[in-house]
């Protein structure tokens, strides 16, 4: 799965700590790499206090338009809270992985495993923990 941005990725320390603790705990079906963890080579890192109020972090809910004009809100949580139907998707999934870091206005784009493409463009940032003083959510 290739992630095309326009934008270069900002995460949490706090954010990269906990994901790749989450990375070793639930593997991929396949055994490749988590989309979020190839997406911390893109970025830099920065405490979650210096986070800019724009950029994606984990407990982040965002408003995305697909590819077709369809907008959604997004809640990028952990797997265990993950409820597709209800919003939130896993910073594991391929989707919350995607977001992950990139800030208001960027578009992400992706391969899904059938190969056919995907995008989504973040509109708004609608509650980050970060901006909210949550440091620890």
């Amino acid at each position: 799965m290739t992630a095309v941005s326009n934008t270069e990725r900002i995460f949490s320390e706090l954010d990269r700590v906990r994901v790749e603790r989450l990375a070793a705990r639930f593997p991929t079906p396949d055994g490749l790499a988590h989309t979020v963890l190839e997406g911390f080579d893109e970025g830099d890192f920065m405490m979650p206090s210096d986070i800019p109020d724009d950029v994606v972090t984990v407990n982040s809910r965002v408003r995305v338009r697909d590819q077709d004009g369809n907008v959604r809100e997004i809640t990028i949580c952990y797997p265990g809270e993950a409820d597709a139907a209800k919003g939130f998707l896993s910073v594991l999934s391929a989707v919350g992985g995607q977001l992950l870091g990139h800030r208001v206005g960027a578009t992400v784009s992706w391969a899904d495993p059938s190969g056919a493409a995907s995008s989504l463009h973040i509109e708004a940032l609608l509650f980050q923990p970060e901006a909210s003083g949550e440091l620890a959510l």
